[in-house]
């Protein structure tokens, strides 16, 4: 039976993360597209119109002009054209949904700096509302884009309406250039550098209202600006309320309808052709302590010290038992445990489920072609725990001596049917390999053969060192080339608009994807920190 990896589900909740950023295509320079942007993140000056309750806002915080040379500048020389030209038609698709020509409208004014927000309508038959908030590099750039962006509209038999709302100037109308779908736009210019353009009057007044006072708007949260300083540097920023944590996020319903979470807020940062981000999920009040997250990180580096094997994706769990606990209320298990379970019930993973089930960490999980393959400290459950379960579900334990090690093995019998008779055959249910400090769980003796080529695991640990770095490692890690990475992805709705806009498949260009998930390192904090790491090539 060939197993996928139990925690390959985990990595949607967050690598959707980098696909509503990236849907503007990679980041850039100021200058030399090959230097990436190091200033301090903070909140544009965007932030006074997007209100603290908006479903999802995005801060895109550089240049979208020089957005095809840097995806150029950093691609391998046999793709740098078209990485040039995808990363434009995605760019010139993100602005085209909000009905804009990127080139011919934009390009000659539009800043560093954009903003989008996405509004919860005002009720049960209203849509979503969407705010833009473009900048402008000069005093004239988007005075000049209004004339022409409503003269044009009017041509083509919009009905302008202009008035004044809060001391500003607001055009309205309901149209479209010939050859588009209507949709009903309204705009604002702020100090002559600053446009606003919402999908509606209603959503722009509501931007308006907000500006004015500090308690509504987002960059008069104090505790966001400090969080967004913590974070360090980047080129984009996201915010995202609990409801948009399930419906755009896909983050499961028992976390994000949880009372006392606020929000998520996440960076991202470009290094090279890789995508970086760090994030925190933010609560009321300081989470409680869990007792084995204390030393998880030593755990986990010595049960990845001695493991090899030519690995498709690597799990580290620091509490599996917990997280497959569904009484549990801690939001850590609240969040992997669904995603966890799904994918052991899916997959039929019985022996693997019985082994994590019993294990309080922590443990090492690696997906091999020859099958899975479980690493837990010795005792972490015990041999005898783990066969009063596997007795429990048909199998008998044997040893199963040989040249190199003993082995106990875990077998019952099956039946085999063919088109002339029946036959019986022995089902291998788990096959064990103990060693002084740790034990070792095969799906197939092979796999067990496999930990012994360290050599063979090296691009996976590649892959976690470049996602801790100087860091302390989160307790929750996983790994996954480039093969599992691009089947999971091509199922996400993010990922599918993007490529949507791109007008092709953005699938060859995913290398690998690693993900972690953990306490924050204060003891008093009230969040939960993630990190997350998108190989492209």
């Amino acid at each position: 039976m060939k197993a996928r990896p139990f925690l390959i589900a985990v990595v949607a909740t967050v690598f959707v993360l980098f696909s509503l950023v990236a849907g503007l295509g990679w980041a850039m320079a100021r200058q030399n597209p090959l230097r990436l942007v190091d200033q301090p993140l903070e909140l544009p000056r965007a932030a006074r119109f997007v209100p603290r309750d908006a479903a999802l806002a995005v801060h895109w915080l550089m240049d979208p002009v020089r957005v095809p040379a840097y995806a150029q500048a950093v691609a391998p020389a046999r793709n740098r054209r078209k990485a040039r030209d995808g990363a434009q038609q995605i760019r010139d698709g993100a602005f085209a949904l909000a009905g804009l020509d990127f080139e011919s409208e934009l390009v000659d004014w539009l800043g560093p700096q954009v903003s989008m927000a996405l509004l919860e309508p005002n009720g049960p038959e209203a849509s979503m509302g969407w705010l833009l908030v473009l900048e402008s590099r000069d005093q004239d750039g988007a005075r000049r884009f209004l004339q022409r962006f409503w003269q044009a509209r009017s041509l083509a038999g919009t009905d302008l309406q202009i008035s004044r709302y809060r001391g500003m100037g607001v055009i309205s109308g309901k149209g479209a250039l010939r050859g588009r779908n209507p949709q009903p736009l309204a705009t604002a210019l702020i100090d002559d550098d600053l446009l606003l353009l919402a999908s509606g009057r209603g959503v722009l007044e509501q931007a308006l209202d907000v500006s004015q006072l500090s308690d509504q708007h987002q960059l008069g949260d104090q505790e966001l600006v400090e969080i967004v300083r913590q974070l360090g540097d980047g080129v984009a920023l996201m915010v995202a309320s609990p409801p948009a944590l399930h419906s755009w996020l896909g983050l499961p319903k028992q976390l994000s309808q949880r009372e006392d979470l606020l929000s998520l807020v996440a960076a991202l940062k470009p290094e090279g052709s890789d995508l970086a981000l760090e994030g925190l999920l933010r609560f009321q009040q300081p989470l409680e302590a869990v007792a084995s997250e204390v030393g998880a990180a030593d755990g986990l580096a010595q049960l990845t010290a001695s493991a090899g094997g030519q690995a498709e994706a690597l799990a580290l769990l620091s509490s599996p038992s917990r997280l497959l606990d569904p009484s549990d209320q801690d939001p850590l298990v609240q969040w992997l445990g669904p995603l966890l379970r799904q994918q052991l019930k899916a997959n039929e993973l019985s022996s693997a489920a019985t082994i994590a089930g019993l294990d309080d960490g922590p443990l090492l999980w690696l997906q091999q072609p020859e099958g899975w393959l479980v690493a837990t400290k010795q005792d972490h459950p015990a041999v005898s725990v783990v066969d009063d379960a596997l007795t429990e579900q048909g199998f008998i334990r044997s040893d199963l001596p040989s040249d190199d090690e003993s082995l106990q093995v875990w077998t019952r019998l099956a039946r085999q049917q063919s088109s002339t008779k029946n036959l019986l055959e022995a089902q291998l249910g788990v096959a064990l390999a103990e060693e002084p400090d740790q034990a070792w769980w095969g799906q197939t003796l092979a796999a067990l053969q496999q930990r012994k080529q360290g050599k063979a695991l090296q691009p996976r640990l590649r892959q976690l060192n470049n996602l801790n770095r100087d860091d302390r490692p989160l307790t929750q890690q996983l790994v996954l080339g480039a093969s599992p990475g691009r089947v999971q992805l091509q199922h996400w709705r993010p990922w599918t608009l993007m490529q949507t806009l791109a007008d092709g498949s953005l699938q060859p260009s995913v290398q690998g994807l690693a993900m972690a998930v953990g306490p924050d390192q204060d003891e008093q904090s009230s969040s939960l920190r993630m990190r997350a790491r998108l190989n492209l090539g």
